[in-house]
């Protein structure tokens, strides 16, 4: 028997950055870590753009026509699989298989990801998109989720593939090889890499590198900057914000609807149990200001969550809407009534960036601090 060289380096480091990668994945599937969600995912596309090449100019066993994937191979393989010899020195049939569906799946997982990041959030290269799709969202959103639990149950596969092959060939030592890169085999079936592709190896390496110390250095870059720019209410309407903002914090226009805005400023005598009624002239201005700015001129998530959820309800106030309550209805009430927030109506004390126009998740404060 032989110990056989069989996953060089680079194979085994791919294979370790895209597991680690993919795990990281998951763990920051949360709206307060979507700007390191989405950088991962640029990174795993790395990944596979060096997994792309490397099937095609790395060694033996790396290179995709050495992956046993016709019919009869399968078919052999299955009928043989408790056989302890060892025809299949690199990827099985099944594994085989699994290998480019994981590949292709994860590819397509990354691509409805960069298109829900536009779409939804306007992030990203694609965030023009949101300017067209925004009504759609979630649409986009399901994709990625599926895309996203299939890859779930091919590395599920993938790991069985992995005990099976432990409990059924142990004496190939197939697990160790994924550290070590060494099988036993019956004849020597070692691989060895050439210059090029060394050289081409650590050219990606570097790249790889280099890509995440940008991202670490460059927090807002055009992979993960937003279309969505913060405004500056005192600049763009003064009247709106020392009438409106005198009593309580700047509510943005988008987060009600135009029907909403025409009600509130209405009833401006019994506004939430106080008269701020103004005079017919300054009453209009800002009418007028809310209205050209309501939910229905935004693409922003907030705004096409809160106009779906209000339809034609009678509804003054965000949260009187079914979005807002639901989104926050595991928080306890205790955090409400903390004296740095003492209502559900200052959203400032959580979303420190709602003044500027903007709602987003990696904004949002930890409702610890208010436990």
């Amino acid at each position: 028997m032989f110990n056989s060289y069989i996953w060089s380096l680079p194979s085994r480091l791919f294979h370790w950055l895209f597991v680690g990668l993919i795990l990281l994945a998951f763990l920051t599937d949360d709206g307060k870590l979507l700007n390191y969600h989405a950088l991962i995912g640029y990174g795993v596309l790395i990944l596979l753009v060096f997994r792309f090449f490397w099937g095609y100019i790395g060694p033996k066993y790396s290179r995709f026509k050495d992956f046993p994937l016709a019919f009869r191979d399968a078919k052999e393989f299955a009928l043989n699989i408790f056989s302890s010899k060892q025809k299949y020195i690199g990827h099985n049939p099944i594994a085989s298989y699994v290998m480019i569906g994981i590949f292709i799946v994860v590819f397509l997982t990354i691509l409805t990801g960069i298109l829900t990041l536009g779409v939804e959030e306007g992030k990203g290269l694609l965030s023009s998109l949101n300017s067209t799709f925004f009504k759609k969202m979630e649409l986009f959103k399901d994709i990625h989720e599926f895309f996203s639990n299939l890859l779930l149950a091919l590395i599920a596969v993938h790991l069985l593939g992995i005990f099976s092959d432990r409990v059924l060939h142990p004496a190939h030592k197939t697990l160790s090889s994924i550290f070590n890169g060494i099988k036993v085999t019956s004849e020597d079936y070692s691989i060895k890499l050439n210059i090029a592709q060394k050289l081409f190896a650590l050219i990606f390496l570097a790249l790889f590198v280099v890509f995440f110390i940008f991202n670490i250095s460059i927090k807002n870059n055009p992979l993960v900057a937003s279309k969505h720019m913060s405004v500056d209410y005192k600049k763009l309407n003064p009247l709106f914000v020392k009438e409106c903002a005198s009593c309580h914090i700047i509510y943005p226009p988008h987060t009600l609807p135009a029907t909403s805005w025409v009600t509130m400023m209405g009833g401006l005598e019994n506004h939430f149990g106080d008269d701020a009624s103004l005079s017919e002239k300054d009453n209009r201005d800002i009418l007028d200001f809310l209205v050209r700015n309501s939910a229905e001129t935004s693409t922003q998530k907030v705004s096409v969550k809160v106009l779906d959820s209000i339809k034609n309800k009678d509804i003054i106030a965000i949260t009187q809407s079914d979005f807002w309550k639901k989104k926050h209805k595991d928080i306890p009430k205790k955090v409400f009534a903390h004296k740095d927030v003492k209502s559900k109506a200052n959203c400032k004390a959580c979303h420190s960036d709602i003044e500027k126009g903007l709602i987003e998740n990696d904004k949002i404060k930890d409702i610890n601090a208010f436990m």
